[in-house]
């Protein structure tokens, strides 16, 4: 049977290319490239504002954000990448921590000729978004981060999986079976709708199959002791939300505020 997803996403790409956005990877250094999805008109695009999304854990950026990119992509410059690991993004080095994934981020967007832009980070890429905004505040006007945090300190990350009934972070972001990918999207969504089972064991072998181990890797690096972890003073302006629906209302209300 046809995985659905491997259908979906030639129609997805179209859709985006129809909305002004194309396909482009980025070579960073010599072994690490970053899949994008840019604005197709450059010389229009430098004429807007940037928006840049960053995805979660689950899914690559595209799937993530299509119906924002679809919202934005007329009125700013969008910019979605794939963090390492996830769509085509890849390294051979042995670096898995947020900051060498801020510096990809930053550095793919300076290639793209990004000098300022508004970052909008959900769950790690919110994380991400954060060491980014820590790193390069030049680069990074505002942010609009969703079900994040700063950084996951251990007293943080064992409240999180407490709260939610699993025992390690890989055990839920990084499902074995169908049972467990609904788990993961019933506690990700709000009101998750009802799917058929041959749906989630599609999405089961599109998000999971590829970089299992470094995906491990990645969440081992996330945790840190509390007593090493200091809030950065941050100049952007920031705003926190629950839910990623809103995020085309509060880029635009960020938008307007770093210009004020």
């Amino acid at each position: 049977m046809v995985n659905t997803l491997s259908l979906y996403k030639p129609l997805l790409y179209g859709l985006m290319k129809v909305a002004g956005m194309r396909r482009q990877v980025v070579e960073i250094e010599s072994g690490t490239v970053i899949n994008f999805w840019v604005p197709s008109d450059e010389t229009t695009a430098k004429r807007k504002s940037a928006v840049v999304f960053l995805h979660g854990f689950g899914f690559d950026g595209i799937l993530t954000w299509q119906f924002q990119v679809l919202a934005l992509a007329n009125k700013y410059a969008v910019y979605v990448p794939d963090f390492l690991f996830f769509g085509d993004s890849i390294t051979d080095k042995s670096e898995r921590s947020p900051a060498f994934q801020a510096e990809c981020m930053a550095k793919g967007l300076r290639k793209h000729g990004v000098e300022k832009c508004t970052l909008v980070g959900l769950s790690y890429g919110g994380m991400v978004g954060f060491k980014m905004a820590e790193m390069y505040p030049n680069l990074v006007d505002s942010m609009v981060i969703t079900c994040s945090v700063m950084a996951l300190t251990k007293s943080i990350s064992r409240a999180g999986l407490q709260r939610i009934g699993f025992s390690s972070w890989a055990e839920y972001l990084i499902p074995e079976t169908v049972k467990g990918v609904k788990t993961l999207l019933d506690v990700a969504f709000y009101k998750l709708p009802w799917m058929p089972n041959f749906i989630y064991k599609d999405i089961l072998e599109d998000m999971c199959f590829d970089h299992r181990k470094e995906r491990h890797e990645l969440l081992e690096e996330l945790i840190v002791e509390d007593k090493n972890f200091t809030a950065p003073r941050f100049t952007q302006f920031n705003v926190g939300v629950r839910a990623s629906l809103r995020a085309p209302r509060l880029i635009s209300r960020a938008l307007k505020l770093t210009t004020m």
